[in-house]
C-alpha cells in the first residue's frame, strides 16, 4: 500500500492537527516534567518452567542476566525520552460483521464532528440493536500474521537472500500489547502476561489472559456491560461509513467489524511491526496520510469539580496518551457523559499538547518513563527469548509493585503461532500465492 515507505522513515515531532501540515521532523513530546524540551537519545548501548527473580545486585539497577526479572520502578526510567521513528503505515486491514479478515480498508469509516454539547443518548439500543464480539474466542496474533502472509513481498528481510521467508522486524505485536507496556510504571491495580516466541529472527507477542482478568470478565455486572457498549455508540453518533455521509445511530452496533493499521517505527534499536484498530479518519480531503489522519474516539465521565479534571489528566489520559501516541494518532475526541449515558460535552485532546495537560499534576506519569520502560522491556526479551521455535514460549508475566518475571514453556497450552502460519513462512516466497 506504501511500499516505499518501508525504506523513508524519520524521527519526527507530533503536529497539531489544527496547524498547517508539514514534513514530519523528530516524533517526540514537546516538553518533558520540568518544561525543557526532550533531547532524542542516542543509541544505547533456564529452568524449564520456573519463574526467575532477583537475588543479586541488579545489572544497571533493571536486570541481571543470571536472574532474569526486570525492574518496574520508575526512577530507573527517568533518563532521556529514546528514539522513536515516525510511525509509518505499511498497511491495514477489516474484519466484517463475522469477523471475517479482509486485506483492504472496507471498514474505514470517517470522523463528522459533534456539536460542542450533543446530548447523545448512549443507552439507546443496547437491548434490540447490539451485536456483541464472542470474547471466549481468543484470536491472539492470528489477523495480524493473516495481513503479513498476504504482504509478504513488502516484509522480506533486505540483509538475506531474496529467496528467504524472514520478515526485516524485530517485534511483531499488537498495539495494545504495546499499551500495556507504556503504562506498566504506573499501573496499580492489573497485571498482565504476555507469551513471546521467536521464529526466523523475528519475536512474536501475545497477551494470556491473567486469572485476575478472567474472573473479572465472568463477573461483569450488566450496568458494566451496558457502559462498555456505551463507547461504541458514541462512535456510532460521530462517524459516517461514506466521506460524504452521515452519521446513522438507528443501526445496529456489532462489535466484530473493525477496520485496522498496519505500522512500522523503530523504537530505540527495536525494529517494530504492529497493528491496532482505528476508530475513524479525518474527512477533510487535504488531511495528511495516515496515521496521521486518524481519530481516535473515547467516553467519559462528565467533569464537574477540578479534582475530576485531575483524576482525568493523571489516571485516563495516560491510556489515551501511550495508545494514540505509538502509531502516530494525533488526536484524541473525548464524549463526557452524565450519569444517565447522555453525551453532554465533546472535547479534543491533541497529543502533541497532553505533555503540557499534566506537567503541574502532583505526582503524574511521564511519557520518558513510559517509552523507556518499553523500550528495555523489549532489549530484556531480546535477551531471553533465544531459542528460535515456534513451539517455545517464553512467558513474562507481571503484577502491580512487583519484577516482571518469566517462565519458559515448550509444546505447551500457551504457543499461539497457527501451524499455517510457520508452514507457510517457512515456504521460498517466490512459491507463495496470494490468498
Amino acid at each position: 500500500m506504501h511500499s516505499k515507505a518501508v525504506m523513508n522513515q524519520r524521527s519526527y515531532r507530533s503536529q497539531n492537527p489544527n496547524s498547517s501540515y508539514k514534513r514530519p521532523s523528530e516524533y517526540r513530546p514537546e516538553q518533558n516534567d520540568d518544561g525543557r524540551s526532550y533531547r532524542e537519545a542516542k543509541h544505547r548501548k533456564q529452568d524449564d518452567h520456573h519463574h526467575y527473580q532477583s537475588q543479586s545486585r541488579s545489572f544497571a539497577g533493571k536486570y541481571t542476566p543470571s536472574s532474569g526479572s526486570l525492574s518496574t520502578r520508575r526512577e530507573l526510567y527517568e533518563k532521556d525520552f529514546p528514539l522513536y521513528k515516525q510511525p509509518v503505515e505499511i498497511g491495514c486491514f477489516s474484519l466484517d460483521c463475522n469477523r471475517r479478515f479482509f486485506n483492504d480498508g472496507r471498514q474505514m469509516r470517517y470522523y463528522v464532528e459533534p456539536d460542542r454539547n450533543p446530548n447523545f443518548n448512549l443507552r439507546d439500543g443496547y437491548k434490540d440493536r447490539f451485536t456483541k464480539r464472542d470474547e471466549s474466542q481468543k484470536e491472539k496474533l492470528d489477523h495480524i500474521l493473516r495481513w503479513i502472509v498476504s504482504n509478504r513481498s513488502k516484509l522480506n528481510s533486505k540483509g538475506v537472500a531474496a529467496s528467504s521467508s524472514a520478515i526485516d522486524f524485530d517485534f511483531v505485536t499488537w498495539r495494545g500489547h504495546l499499551t500495556k507496556l507504556l503504562c506498566t510504571p504506573y499501573e496499580m491495580r492489573e497485571g498482565w502476561m504476555l507469551a513471546v516466541t521467536r521464529f526466523q529472527g523475528t519475536i512474536y507477542i501475545s497477551e494470556v489472559e491473567t486469572e485476575a482478568a478472567r474472573r473479572d470478565c465472568e463477573n461483569r455486572t450488566e450496568k458494566h456491560e451496558e457502559m462498555m457498549y456505551w463507547g461504541y455508540k458514541f462512535e456510532q453518533y460521530a462517524c459516517s461509513d461514506d466521506v460524504d455521509g452521515s452519521p446513522d445511530p438507528s443501526g445496529v452496533v456489532n462489535t466484530n467489524e473493525a477496520f485496522c493499521t498496519v505500522v512500522q517505527t523503530r523504537l530505540a534499536d527495536h525494529r517494530l511491526l504492529f497493528s491496532g484498530e482505528v476508530d475513524c479518519r479525518d474527512k477533510d480531503p487535504n488531511a495528511p496520510a495516515p496515521p496521521a489522519c486518524y481519530v481516535e474516539l473515547k467516553t467519559s465521565a462528565e467533569i464537574c469539580t477540578p479534582k475530576q479534571r485531575s483524576n482525568l489528566h493523571r489516571f485516563k489520559l495516560l491510556k489515551w496518551w501511550a495508545q494514540s501516541f505509538l502509531p502516530g494518532v494525533p488526536r484524541v475526541v473525548a464524549g463526557f457523559r452524565d450519569h444517565d449515558g447522555v453525551v453532554v460535552a465533546v472535547e479534543t485532546f491533541h497529543i502533541s499538547k497532553i505533555s503540557q495537560l499534566i506537567k503541574n499534576e502532583y505526582n503524574c506519569w511521564k511519557p520518558t518513563v513510559c517509552m523507556n520502560f518499553c523500550s528495555d522491556f523489549l532489549s530484556f526479551v531480546k535477551r531471553v527469548a533465544t531459542e528460535d521455535n515456534p513451539c517455545v514460549v517464553y512467558l513474562f508475566s507481571w503484577e502491580p509493585r512487583r519484577d516482571v518475571t518469566y517462565s519458559i514453556h515448550r509444546d505447551s497450552e500457551f504457543s499461539f503461532l497457527p501451524h499455517w502460519y510457520v508452514e507457510e513462512m517457512t515456504r521460498r516466497p517466490d512459491s507463495h500465492t496470494q490468498p
